[in-house]
């Protein structure tokens, strides 16, 4: 009762502002820009759910897997010739596609190749020795820290101060947003259009391929029972490597998607807090659990953005974790609460 009366008198006092009125005027707004960047969260969730559901582990490097799918879809669009500077490229639809699902595609190469290269060189080491889950947490903290240092201090030397370093990369703008439609008189532009459409696809396509395909059904096997998968002929490291490829695969993405909707994004700590709510969204919808991913990461880029008109822009991360501890305290589950093991479509 006392920390309520306490909270009460924070905000009695001013020291938290209070603007429902903010929220009332700009709900519709708020809510197409909390599901764009909810679908962002959504899809790099995808990657913690898959890795924990099949090996019991919360990859904390899994954010600087998404940071590197950032800077390989920049390193794309300079090798096809393209400078940062402060207008949009302009030179007609079709090209402007095609350079995009080029550096996608970019993207996604180095984040799956990164993904894969740190479960060889990080985790499958200790997995051998049967290491307990307290190392792999703590090999996970500091491979995320040691990639970090790696684009801050080694990657400038290596490219001649044209990737990498202290500050966030020039952007380069492929698209300019423009309004497509309204909703209750909330503009949607075609960049929001594309994020939202193309994460939601990417994570319904992720979730039919884990419950329809062999390789699919393979994942859940391990996931549910690693030893008699084994037993079966299911191989546990293919299965393993399988999964960590496919959560880099949609990191990549989902940096593509996120450098549309900021283009002065790409620094080396700037999947830090994105991976964080990422993890958030996966352990709010229910950590494990596909589905549980793309609603907690919907929810999550919602709740803070409605947190932002309340309480004010520097409270927008406070009000996502606050968000999470809430719902687990009634539901410690998550959302959904189903393990990868026992999803079934």
């Amino acid at each position: 009762m006392s920390a309520v009366m306490s909270a009460g008198q924070v905000l009695a006092d001013g020291v938290i502002d209070f603007n429902v009125q903010s929220l009332v005027d700009n709900f519709w707004a708020l809510t197409i820009d909390g599901l764009t960047y909810g679908s962002i969260y959504a899809l790099v969730a995808v990657g913690y759910t898959l890795v924990y559901g099949v090996l019991r582990l919360i990859n904390f490097a899994h954010s600087e897997i998404f940071m590197l799918g950032m800077f390989g879809q920049y390193a794309v669009l300079m090798l096809l010739g393209f400078t940062p500077r402060g207008d949009a490229y302009t030179q007609g639809t079709v090209l402007t596609v095609v350079y995009l699902l080029l550096a996608m595609i970019g993207g996604m190469i180095v984040s799956g190749g990164a993904a894969v290269g740190l479960e060889r060189v990080a985790y499958r080491p200790l997995r051998k020795r049967g290491a307990p889950s307290l190392v792999f947490l703590i090999t996970a903290i500091g491979a995320s820290f040691v990639i970090q240092e790696f684009v801050h201090f080694i990657l400038p030397k290596l490219t001649g101060e044209k990737l990498g370093g202290v500050n966030a990369q020039q952007p380069i703008r492929l698209v300019v947003p423009s309004v497509q439609f309204n909703i209750f008189g909330a503009e949607v532009t075609n960049v929001e259009i594309v994020i939202v459409l193309a994460a939601i696809l990417l994570a319904v396509a992720t979730e039919r391929f884990v419950s329809l395909t062999k390789f699919g059904r393979g994942i859940r096997a391990v996931a549910q029972d690693p030893v008699t998968a084994t037993l079966m002929g299911v191989s546990r490291e293919r299965v393993i490597m399988l999964t960590f490829l496919i959560g880099g695969l949609l990191a990549g993405a989902a940096a593509m998607l996120y450098t549309l909707r900021v283009p002065s994004g790409i620094i080396y700590s700037g999947g830090f807090i994105l991976g964080i709510k990422a993890f958030s969204a996966a352990v709010l919808g229910g950590i494990g659990n596909l589905r549980g991913a793309l609603l907690g990461g919907l929810l999550l880029g919602v709740m803070e953005l409605y947190g932002q008109a309340l309480f004010g822009t520097e409270w927008r991360d406070v009000v996502a974790f606050v968000v999470l501890i809430l719902v687990l305290m009634i539901r410690p589950t998550g959302i959904l609460g189903e393990s990868l093991g026992r999803a079934r479509a």
